[in-house]
């Protein structure tokens, strides 16, 4: 019990105990209508290239904001760039999701909701710079299983949908979203207080405003380019974002619409999804996850390969498809658990401490301008053949598996960190 993430949640304090014990909020509020964004959009009217593009203009928005992360979180505050952005990024684009009509609405929330890339430096930065090194993985695995716990509702959206059909149930989700998110937001500000290299930045930066602090980006890139555990680390995080959000983007359009999986069984697969990346995380992925990284990531990009190739392969007629698709479900949980919480750790186990929040800037800023042309690309494949936005994730994870075994072969490589 002592080495378990049960204990590791228990014994959790501080700002780490904040993020984590109100991430659920999380789970139940925006994680609960996101995975049904695509095909929402679908039933307003829009077709895949327009959602793809929706997704890339929100990718790129991420892009820009990401880039600014690291100045207005060292300049406000870890717990104040969080809560504004929060309250930016999620209320005011659920309220616009809850009314959308046509393309201009989903256009508009997406251009806000890009403001997290705020919000994704500065909870980070709150949640682990006070942390113990060694419990980074495991808090990290917290985080995203407690993200998951969207499934204790999706049942109940499965109702929904089968009384209201698909978009009246998916307006109340976000209704639901916003109230949640919004008590996310206060209970996070209150149980929180300022790490302590966010004091030291904030009189570090008294004075500047953020673009002069945005110029010093130069000298923080040297910093990246000579680790070569943060390269690395950079890299496998761009292909987690790029084979998520193709992933999380295109899934319910392929069951949906190519496999003709009724939309009222659609958010039982959610279930299914979340339970089994609660259990992942909770009881097998700790297990790969002690020492030198290198296993646990390559076995994360082979099972999510064959999760993908599965999808592909799953006959249209018959009731085999329902068996199959969960199988590959269970291979997607492992791999996507695996390299999401792996990509993480890697980068908070090999950042320069004192530069984390620019840090991490960069790293959100790459991998959003590394994410960003993929879901209008999906968007245009997926119009083609529903089968070939998850042809591209297979040739990204098999990049995946040859960068990772290049990285950890390399006569010049050192990983006294992840040790």
């Amino acid at each position: 019990m002592t080495n378990s993430l049960w204990s590791t949640l228990l014994k959790l304090k501080g700002n780490t105990r904040a993020c984590i014990y109100t991430e659920p909020l999380w789970g139940l509020s925006m994680n609960l209508c996101m995975p049904y964004l695509s095909v929402y959009m679908l039933g307003i009217g829009l077709n895949d290239t327009r959602v793809g593009f929706i997704v890339t203009i929100n990718t790129l928005s991420q892009l820009i904001f990401s880039f600014l992360s690291g100045p207005i979180t060292d300049k406000i505050g870890r717990r104040k760039a969080t809560a504004c952005f929060d309250v930016l990024a999620w209320l005011i684009p659920a309220l616009i999701w809850w009314r959308a009509e046509n393309f201009w609405f989903f256009l508009t929330a997406g251009i806000i909701n890009g403001t997290n890339g705020v919000t994704a430096n500065s909870w980070n930065c709150l949640a682990v710079e006070d942390a113990d090194k060694k419990q980074i993985t495991r808090i990290y695995s917290l985080a995203m299983a407690c993200g998951q716990l969207s499934a204790v509702f999706a049942p109940i959206t499965s109702i929904l949908i089968s009384r209201l059909t698909l978009v009246p149930a998916i307006r109340i989700l976000f209704v639901n979203g916003f109230i949640l998110m919004a008590a996310k937001v206060i209970i996070l500000f209150l149980a929180s207080k300022e790490t302590s290299i966010g004091i030291m930045r904030i009189h570090e930066t008294k004075g500047k405003n953020i673009f002069q602090l945005a110029g010093g980006y130069g000298g923080v890139i040297k910093i990246i380019l000579h680790s070569r555990g943060m390269v690395f680390s950079m890299i496998i995080a761009a292909l987690a974002g790029i084979i998520g959000m193709i992933n999380n983007t295109f899934w319910q359009i392929i069951a949906n619409k190519k496999l003709m999986v009724p939309e009222t069984i659609l958010p039982l697969f959610m279930v299914f999804r979340s339970i089994l990346a609660i259990i992942f995380l909770f009881f097998v992925i700790p297990k790969f996850s002690r020492g030198i990284l290198k296993i646990p990531l390559l076995l994360g990009f082979a099972s999510y390969f064959l999760g993908q190739s599965l999808l592909i392969m799953v006959p249209v007629e018959g009731m085999l498809k329902y068996p199959l698709l969960c199988l590959s479900l269970v291979f997607d949980g492992f791999g996507l658990g695996t390299i999401s919480m792996l990509s993480e750790s890697l980068i908070a186990l090999h950042v320069n401490p004192t530069e984390r929040a620019r840090i991490m800037a960069i790293r959100f800023m790459l991998i959003m301008g590394a994410t960003a042309p993929f879901g209008w690309i999906g968007g245009i494949l997926s119009d083609i053949s529903r089968n070939l936005p998850f042809a591209l994730n297979l040739a990204l994870l098999s990049f995946g598996i040859i960068i990772t075994v290049y990285h950890y072969h390399h006569k010049d490589a050192d990983h006294s960190a992840e040790q």
